[in-house]
């Protein structure tokens, strides 16, 4: 039974692609989850594997939240009488009341809408989206020595422990002779 419910977890949400560039720029304060309106062609590449985030960001248009700057490779096998636009403009579904909260925020709080991951969620297509503040240069560089020092941290942990064992193997024969 815990396997199946494990699978169903699984199931429910599972990564195509994220936006890494994101975490690295901006502080995520809040996440959300929307809908994306796509055609045909686009459901298809992106269950192909062929969509980019990176240059991607959130925008309001009109009292809409758009998806501007994703790339979205169109399969060699997409329909001729179709034109295919790879980085057109994609509204995002969400409530009205949802909506209305991000745009205040957006617009009084100073905050920015970035798309962190596309994903798929019980067969469909979502994007999740963080309201972020900027990141300062500084704040980029201390993100990045934390980082490095963790990897530190535990690469000195791993050898420590390494000679402990070998120190404890070494003196156990010393002990036997």
């Amino acid at each position: 039974m815990g396997v199946a419910r494990h699978a169903r977890i699984f199931r429910a949400r599972m990564s195509i692609v994220e936006n890494r560039k994101a975490f690295h720029d901006y502080f995520i304060e809040e996440r959300l989850e929307a809908g994306l309106a796509l055609a045909g062609w686009e459901v298809k590449a992106i269950r192909a594997g062929r969509a980019h985030l990176k240059e991607a960001y959130v925008v309001v248009k009109g009292g809409e939240i758009v998806l501007v700057g994703a790339h979205i490779t169109p399969l060699s096998t997409a329909s001729t009488h179709v034109v295919a636009d790879p980085t057109r403009t994609r509204k995002l579904l969400m409530h009205r009341e949802e909506i209305n909260r991000l745009v205040g925020k957006v617009e009084r709080a100073g905050y920015t809408m970035a798309p962190l991951d596309l994903h798929y969620k019980n067969g469909r297509i979502k994007l999740e989206i963080g309201l972020a503040k900027g990141k300062k240069q500084h704040d980029k560089r201390d993100a990045i020595k934390e980082r490095e020092w963790g990897r530190e941290q535990q690469r000195l942990l791993r050898n420590r422990t390494g000679n402990l064992r070998r120190s404890a193997s070494s003196t156990s024969s010393k002990v036997g002779e």
